[in-house]
């Protein structure tokens, strides 16, 4: 989130607007200066004194004002249940005249996929949600799947719904003598198989079903783990399968680093349990990069991704069909060319930073001409690094 943050800050900026960014002040690392971008580090734990305190320093600037609230439930504090954030931006709207618009990054939780724990959360969340869009004027979604899920919440108020795309957050590194050095590092002469993401179970879960397999198709085959988490993968499929040792991992990586090692690989394997989707920064690191991609479709996939043979894809859960197109791809490097020319286009044409700017400000020029030359984030508390 803190990256997707710094990405939409930056360009807007860039495209002459005064953009103020309101995050915690958890952050290991010096914030990145950005031209035209001023950070507040006030927003603490989103308590209630946080926030009033965070109050009277929006007061400080021009009404109305337009705050891009970044949405993830658990991305508040306070067990992922922080009622008191929602009925905050409700008053800056009611009482201070904000216009108030809300990304939404991930809505709620889904009942029946946990303890009844995680139930009664979900119902939390759904609270939040009809207290938010009783706030928004305007909800941004990163995946068209969101806005069925959030309108039945609305009742009787109407709130424009719209796509955001949200691009990849790691920026095209053009190092040949860089990429080489992990080529020759990793696989000088054989395959380099790549994943990029964060290894959750159920990414976890697709990984450890089709790696063997794919592993024993060749010796001259190599997996390379990039992401957080990677390390931890690593080792437990090693524990498992002793045999199959050409697994590597990269651990946290600088995003020039991940450029660097994302080129550096021969395809990705990018299964999700729910389906490629537009909200999968990890799938949007490889098309960028023009990569050929195999991964997976789900109940989450949009219909354009069938359209455009742009990825290998294969239904979640049939390990064996995303095998089979690994092998294919290995076996035949005009079609790996195709296939990444391909992903590069489409990310261009959909997800590229160019869009989601544009977006936001025609969006902007629309609704609030008069007062259209100010933008404020509010960032969640989970990543830190902005």
């Amino acid at each position: 989130m803190s990256d997707y943050t710094y990405l939409i800050a930056g360009g807007l900026a860039s495209a002459g607007d005064e953009v103020h960014v309101w995050c915690p002040q958890w952050a290991v690392q010096p914030t990145p200066e950005i031209p035209g971008v001023i950070v507040h580090r006030r927003l603490g734990r989103f308590t209630s004194n946080d926030l009033r305190r965070a109050g009277k320093m929006l007061n400080q600037f021009p009404a109305p004002r337009r705050l891009l609230v970044q949405w993830v439930p658990h991305g508040y504090g306070y067990n992922s249940l922080n009622f008191q954030f929602c009925l905050w931006l409700w008053n800056r709207a009611a009482r201070h005249r904000d216009d108030i618009e809300v990304m939404v990054h991930e809505p709620f939780l889904a009942f029946g996929e946990g303890s009844r724990k995680q139930d009664a959360v979900a119902i939390g969340h759904r609270f939040m949600t009809m207290i938010l869009l009783r706030t928004a004027s305007r909800v941004w979604t990163s995946i068209p799947s969101w806005e069925k899920n959030l309108r039945p919440y609305q009742f009787r108020r109407r709130v424009p719904f719209s796509t955001l795309p949200v691009p990849s957050s790691v920026p095209v590194i053009d190092d040949e003598f860089g990429i080489s050095k992990i080529r020759h590092r990793y696989a000088e002469r054989g395959f380099l198989i790549g994943h990029f993401g964060t290894y959750g179970r159920g990414v976890a879960k697709l990984l450890m079903a089709a790696l063997p397999v794919i592993l024993r198709q060749g010796t001259d085959r190599t997996v390379l783990l990039l992401g957080r988490g990677g390390e931890q993968f690593r080792d437990k499929f090693v524990a498992e399968y002793p045999g199959l040792k050409r697994v590597y991992a990269t651990g946290t990586l600088s995003s020039t680093d991940i450029s660097r090692h994302l080129s550096a690989c021969d395809l990705m394997f990018q299964p999700y349990p729910d389906g490629i989707n537009g909200r999968h920064t990890s799938a949007m690191a490889g098309l960028a990069h023009g990569l050929p991609t195999v991964t997976t479709y789900g109940h989450l996939t949009e219909s354009f991704w069938f359209g455009t043979d742009a990825v290998a894809i294969a239904p979640v859960g049939d390990a064996e069909a995303n095998v089979q197109l690994v092998k294919r791809l290995l076996e035949d490097s005009t079609e790996r060319t195709r296939l990444g020319n391909k992903a590069r286009a489409l990310y261009q044409e959909k997800f590229d930073l160019r869009h989601t700017i544009d977006a936001l400000r025609s969006t902007k020029r629309n609704d609030r001409a008069s007062n259209a030359n100010c933008h404020r984030q509010l960032e969640p508390t989970q990543d830190r690094r902005y």
